[in-house]
């Protein structure tokens, strides 16, 4: 029989217990959630006399979770997206549904992707609020604090609560100023490994695939410029010596303004999609997520 203080936990308090957990912030989880402060503090001062445990310590300016307030999110946030999951089996009818998606990605997923699944929402779905995030190197971090229901990109998730459907795939490919002397003739490594590079790095906390592939092989390179993303790489190379290597697709956009050369080796790139338990049952989001193989299948 569970103890009088353990009887009165809820799912409110298990959320605010998640959250506070994930934010390191008292102000910041009552924000996310929509409540007042007192609210969340009221919720884990019954954790706390349940658990006979602080939960959290302050140091400095920031607070730290105990190691059974580790243990407790965790279990905690299984049994809210297993609820979450429940309160999802009934019907989708995209025509009257409402609701919202929330989808993290980067620029190569926001280019081929995005633009036809969002006419595919906006024309069935009318109802339904689609937010598109910036992944960089954050998506699993997302996914595990519910910030985003699906992640997108050329990453690989590993763990026994997300869920991965493969979408296509892509290889790299190289582009240049026209008038740079690798315009003309073949693209050989020499002559790679010799030019000056601009890479994309998503503020210095991403590798591209293809530098662990040059590495294979005993190919080191030093970007001589380094960028956030692939947003404005034409503007960049034009008039220069700088070439970007860059996924075949995003390359041939770019084709009739820079030339494109195959890389000299074959790295592919494969795109995924990730989600987690939480909304694997949800039918606004599994017909989302068909509704981006769709688009996958069409690219």
């Amino acid at each position: 029989m569970l103890s009088e203080e353990l009887a009165q936990i809820d799912l409110n308090a298990l959320q605010a217990l998640v959250m506070v957990h994930d934010c390191r912030s008292f102000s910041e989880a009552s924000e996310r959630l929509g409540v007042n402060q007192s609210t969340i503090s009221y919720s884990v001062k019954r954790l706390r006399k349940a658990f006979n445990d602080p939960m959290f310590v302050r140091q400095g300016n920031s607070i730290l979770s105990t190691d059974k307030c580790r243990q407790l999110a965790q279990e905690a946030r299984d049994v809210l997206e297993r609820m979450q999951a429940l309160s999802s089996l009934q019907g989708f009818d995209p025509r009257t549904s409402t609701g919202s998606v929330t989808i993290s990605c980067n620029h190569h997923e926001r280019m081929f992707l995005m633009p036809a699944f969002v006419r595919q929402v906006q024309q069935q779905a009318p109802q339904i609020t689609v937010n598109i995030f910036e992944s960089a190197v954050h998506g699993k971090q997302q996914l595990k604090e519910n910030i985003c229901d699906i992640v997108l990109g050329p990453v690989a998730i590993f763990g026994d609560i997300y869920y991965r459907r493969k979408l296509f795939t892509d290889r790299y490919a190289c582009v240049m100023d026209s008038s740079h002397p690798l315009a003309a003739g073949e693209l050989t490594m020499d002559r790679y490994r010799q030019t000056r590079h601009i890479a994309v790095t998503h503020n210095g906390q991403w590798e591209a695939l293809y530098f662990a592939a040059l590495r294979a092989i005993d190919v080191r390179i030093s970007p001589s410029v380094i960028v956030p993303s692939h947003d404005n790489l034409e503007a960049l190379i034009r008039g220069t010596e700088l070439v970007a290597t860059i996924p075949h697709r995003l390359a041939r956009r770019l084709s009739d303004k820079l030339t494109l050369k195959p890389f000299p080796i074959e790295v592919l790139i494969q795109i995924d999609m990730y989600w987690t338990e939480r909304s694997h049952y949800s039918g606004l989001h599994a017909w989302t997520r068909q509704i981006i193989a769709e688009v996958a299948a069409t690219i």
